[in-house]
């Protein structure tokens, strides 16, 4: 392969299982609600580039000069950029630093600073390409990489070997998932060579709107709600996944209840430039069905993702779906 240059490489990836592997050889680490992240320095130089390929350097300015400022002339890491916010790490807080105006970059990396927190290497100080090498070896000279210098801000993300200690991690329900990755494996680049298990979790939530399909007269998505504190109906995401459901039935029940309040709190946003006219509008509902969906990750009081419908649930009331199930 010889030796990176700046942006040489691509980030290895994850596929989704439902299951921790059983059979030996793997190692353990939790999956962080961050962004991901390649780090590059040669000489004077450093460079922070996304799992897109897009560069992330102008973004966290404080990550970049603790990375200059490390003995260690010549590397490529591999990482995950975190903000810690009260206990944990704000997605959110990241978000914010993608912002146009440097000066509001730069006030933010004083306010919430980011930390690196490593899990890979891909080429040693000297030089040595570390790619074709197992992770064994890449996370020992990971680990000889950051002895003396690993703190709070640039740290090692820990791991275990034992299956039995990740799927207790797992069940403690305090991470998003954990990630898989064969001890004797390469840096496989661009591939999805690694496993990931997210922590799936349920909550009953009130359908306040649904949409229709692309050129369609059926439902293609229901919108999901919750009571907040004050007895509003906040708009929580939505739930696509319809397999197996009679639409044509539900888009009947679903009509039948329109010109409801639907949301009085929180509500969908309104059509963007990239949705079609159809897709992008919602049809609010009177807040008379519960369904039960399932979900990986909250972020800002909404799903980050789509999520999973599981069931209706006709023996709950919708007064009961309330925003504590998902704080």
């Amino acid at each position: 392969m010889g030796k990176l240059t700046l942006v040489a490489a691509q980030a290895m990836e994850a596929r989704a299982a439902p299951a921790l592997p059983t059979d030996a050889g793997w190692w353990f680490e939790p999956k962080w609600d961050g962004f991901r992240c390649l780090a590059f320095r040669q000489g004077a130089t450093v460079i922070l580039q996304a799992k897109s390929g897009r560069p992330l350097t102008r973004y966290f300015p404080e990550v970049v000069a603790r990375l200059a400022a490390l003995p260690r002339k010549s590397f490529a890491i591999d990482g995950e950029l975190l903000i810690p916010v009260e206990g944990g790490f704000s997605f959110e807080a990241l978000q914010l630093r993608l912002h146009p105006a440097q000066s509001r970059i730069n006030r933010l990396a004083q306010d919430t600073p980011a930390v690196l927190a490593l899990f890979d290497m891909l080429q040693d100080p000297s030089g040595q390409d570390l790619r074709p090498c197992p992770l064994a070896e890449r996370h020992a000279a990971l680990a000889a990489f950051l002895k003396g210098h690993d703190s709070a801000d640039l740290t090692l993300t820990s791991g275990t070997s034992s299956r039995d200690q990740a799927q207790a991690w797992l069940d403690e329900g305090k991470l998003e998932g954990i990630v898989a990755k064969r001890l004797d494996g390469p840096y496989a680049e661009g591939e999805r060579a690694m496993v990931k298990v997210k922590r799936q979790r349920t909550a009953d939530c009130v359908v306040g709107g649904f949409r229709y399909g692309k050129d369609s007269d059926l439902v293609a998505s229901l919108l999901l709600g919750l009571y907040d504190a004050a007895g509003r109906l906040d708009h929580v995401g939505h739930t696509a996944g319809l397999k197996g459901v009679d639409r044509a039935e539900l888009t009947r029940r679903l009509e039948a209840l329109a010109g409801g309040a639907g949301f009085t709190g929180d509500a969908p946003g309104g059509p963007s430039r990239w949705s079609h006219d159809r897709s992008s509008q919602w049809t609010p509902l009177k807040p008379k069905i519960v369904v039960e969906v399932s979900f990986d990750h909250v972020s800002g009081g909404r799903f980050r993702h789509g999520t999973r419908l599981i069931r209706f649930r006709p023996d709950k009331a919708p007064e009961q779906c309330r925003m504590d199930q998902i704080a």
